[in-house]
């Protein structure tokens, strides 16, 4: 990594050029997950040249680097007024805070409330199942008890009155989604931010994913249930500029409905020699690069792209689900009102993670997702509007693919081996016992190249039950990140 003399600047970025070509495309519409393509030319370029302008700006200190505080203030200004909030509103004292992504709003929103009530002495979250993983991650390092509601397999969204009989005294937060990730339904968030207020407790809309284009879907006409701080009760929102305000990645937006919500959400601290610590967030030191980036995205896309984004976005959606129910044996997990098509198999379908895997060696990567309870496993298409090119080709793809993954069948795992990993102790695995078990599926080893095709690695995640699936995956995660120590 480090040669004696340094290497020349051509050759590091040419290392830089074969890196990536090992990843999944960025661009192009092919690509239903992690990242979010407009497909609008320049923009990259833009952003590009809007980073390398702030990179070397530090958000520490925003009385020595204004400019970034002014970018912020800006952003959090436009996602307020996008949310409901703001001058003639009935939030008008909305504040907030730009974050690294969705999992930092999250935890930052988890410690807001956890810290306004320090008389509390085991705070609890109310998070309905479908909601985003990053709450469970926030309760982990707060030390603040998850309870998890149930969704209904037919609506997946949450009873009311189960989500109510769950809040107790030590209740700090009650979280909702608009929409929840997996299947893109939006919670009724309404009912939801009643029976917190009603409780004397904060409520959280998780709108990192669907904060941007629901209000534009709403205005094209979507029969979208309201989620903002139009809703009385809902006292803080989150939503991720990198997502669809199709920002570069490392934004994202935490409101509060007044400044008094927002204020447990600051670490302050000066018993120590140094400058006295003060941060809105979990980083001290922060790049301004992403947050330029960030602004002059939302400055060049404007209301109007937006909107325009938006529309194509809906009616690529639209095919996608058509398609979708055009094939035999499978079926929507839910209507597709927002900017997700989430389908599961029929019991006559095709086995969905060799579908995944056909369509993958069709040039469309899925997002595969396992059985949860009731839950079926399904296959999420995060739908951009780079995806509005490609409808047709997908169809086809998709109808071709099916047919084959039915001739294929499942992937088959030896019964032993299902029977094993239903049966472990998550905490005799360790990394030589799943070293070990990635071996027999093909898996590489430090530094390896991973399999084409993941059906049998799904199915086996799919059998083995959650505690040991979690364990499965932080054991074969701590065998790909090993030190490098190539010296050319």
């Amino acid at each position: 990594m480090l040669s004696p003399e340094g290497v020349p600047a051509e050759q590091i970025l040419d290392e830089l050029r074969g890196l990536r070509a090992a990843d999944q495309p960025t661009h192009g519409g092919r690509l239903f997950a992690y990242v979010y393509d407009p497909g609008v030319p320049g923009l990259d370029e833009l952003a590009n040249a809007a980073y390398a302008i702030s990179a070397s700006v530090n958000g520490l200190d925003p009385t020595a680097f204004p400019s970034l505080l002014a970018m912020e203030n800006a952003l959090v200004g436009a996602a307020a007024r996008l949310l409901g909030g703001g001058p003639g509103t009935t939030a008008p004292d909305v504040v907030g805070s730009v974050t690294s992504g969705g999992t930092e709003s999250l935890i930052l929103a988890v410690k807001a409330a956890r810290d306004a009530r320090p008389d509390i002495a085991a705070p609890r979250i109310v998070v309905p199942v479908t909601g985003h993983a990053a709450f469970a991650k926030a309760a982990h390092y707060l030390g603040v008890r998850l309870d998890a509601v149930p969704v209904s397999p037919s609506t997946l969204r949450p009873s009311v009155a189960d989500l109510a009989a769950a809040i107790t005294a030590d209740t700090v937060l009650v979280a909702c989604s608009a929409p929840a990730y997996a299947h893109g339904v939006v919670d009724p968030v309404e009912e939801i931010a009643a029976v917190a207020a009603a409780a004397g407790v904060r409520c959280h809309v998780d709108a990192c994913f669907g904060g941007w284009t629901l209000p534009y879907l709403r205005r094209l006409g979507a029969d979208l249930p309201a989620f903002d701080f139009a809703v009385p009760g809902v006292t803080s929102i989150s939503v991720d500029l990198h997502k669809y305000a199709y920002a570069p990645k490392g934004t994202s937006v935490l409101l509060h409905r007044d400044p008094a919500l927002r204020a447990p959400q600051y670490f302050a601290f000066g018993d120590w020699p140094g400058y006295t610590m003060i941060n809105p967030g979990v980083s001290s030191t922060r790049s301004g690069g992403p947050i330029a980036a960030a602004y002059a995205t939302l400055r060049r896309i404007g209301d109007d792209g937006y909107l325009r984004l938006a529309s194509v976005t809906r009616e690529a959606v639209a095919g996608l689900a058509a398609a979708v129910e055009a094939v035999d044996g499978l079926r929507l997990m839910a209507p597709a009102h927002t900017t997700v098509v989430c389908f599961t198999a029929e019991a006559d379908g095709p086995d969905l993670f060799v579908l995944a895997d056909e369509l993958t060696a069709r040039g469309f990567h899925t997002q595969a997702q396992l059985r949860y309870g009731d839950l079926p496993a399904s296959i999420h298409l995060t739908v951009t509007a780079a995806v509005a090119p490609h409808v047709a080709e997908f169809a086809s793809a998709l109808a071709d693919a099916v047919e084959a993954a039915k001739a294929l069948g499942p992937a088959e795992l030896p019964v032993e081996v299902l029977t094993m990993v239903g049966a472990l102790d998550p905490g005799a695995l360790t990394g030589d016992v799943v070293a070990g078990l990635a071996a027999g599926l093909g898996l590489g080893g430090p530094g390896g190249p991973l399999p084409a095709r993941m059906a049998a690695v799904n199915t086996l995640l799919d059998a083995a039950p959650v505690p040991v699936r979690e364990r499965l995956l932080v054991e074969f995660l701590g065998l790909l990140q090993r030190p490098s120590f190539d010296r050319s």
